[in-house]
């Protein structure tokens, strides 16, 4: 990560409307897949200073892998999070039964490595959560500031999905008002040239008004497939 964007993203996380709409997005998707009884095991790989683990405490045992230790700040040290790669050298003590990727594999060299592992560490009928960047033509300065490698579709995620031995078994389109921002900003960057910058964290009615509007678009895909947005969303498993 950029180290001015590392620098930013505990305060972006806190308050920003994208991070604030996407986690409860994420946790209304996790009730969904497991009950919240406290008996289940969750992994959350690439989970940079581990904020997300503390909302995870419900379902049971959370935790995290993270292999840049630039992310850990100070309140990472109460958390359970392993630092290192998440390649064969990572041997939980037990498996799990959901194993999340949430906007790490558009960063990785190779993403169905990373998945074909994930899989191995699921107990039977555990399931793998993604969430990546959607389209290649929604490419902008902000995926070069972040670091990303690629954009994908549900086409080109169940294809690596396959070859790391996991099927798609629901995936979703999410952020269809982003994604229309996004198209205006690539306009945008192909006639202005400039240096990609961090996010900024919206003046208060401006971010309480995103927010609205992007839990909306959030729930609305829920209901209705969308064909567009900038994110996608699926849950994996082994068939």
């Amino acid at each position: 990560m950029d180290p001015a964007y590392a620098a930013a993203y505990p305060r972006l996380y806190a308050r920003h409307w994208w991070w604030r709409a996407r986690e409860e997005f994420l946790l209304r998707r996790f009730r969904r897949i497991l009950p919240a009884d406290g008996r289940r095991r969750i992994l959350d790989v690439g989970c940079g200073d581990g904020v997300l683990l503390d909302r995870l405490g419900g379902w049971g045992h959370a935790e995290g892998i993270e292999p840049d230790a630039t992310t850990l700040g100070p309140d990472a040290a109460h958390r359970r999070i392993h630092l290192g790669p998440f390649d064969a050298s990572f041997r939980p003590a037990e498996p799990f039964d959901l194993v999340l990727f949430l906007d790490v594999l558009e960063h990785l060299d190779d993403p169905v490595a990373s998945l074909a592992r994930a899989r191995e560490l699921l107990r039977t009928g555990g399931r793998v959560f993604v969430s990546v960047p959607a389209f290649p033509l929604l490419w902008t300065r902000h995926d070069t500031l972040n670091h990303h490698r690629r954009r994908y579709t549900k086409g080109t995620l169940a294809v690596g999905a396959a070859a790391a031995g996991l099927t798609v078994e629901w995936a979703r389109y999410g952020f269809f008002s982003v994604g229309i921002a996004k198209l205006l900003v690539r306009a945008k960057e192909g006639i202005v040239t400039g240096t990609p910058t961090p996010p900024a964290l919206p003046v208060a009615p401006l971010n309480t008004l995103a927010r609205l509007v992007v839990d909306i678009d959030l729930a609305a895909s829920e209901l209705v497939p969308m064909p567009f947005g900038s994110s996608l969303f699926a849950v994996l498993r082994a068939p």
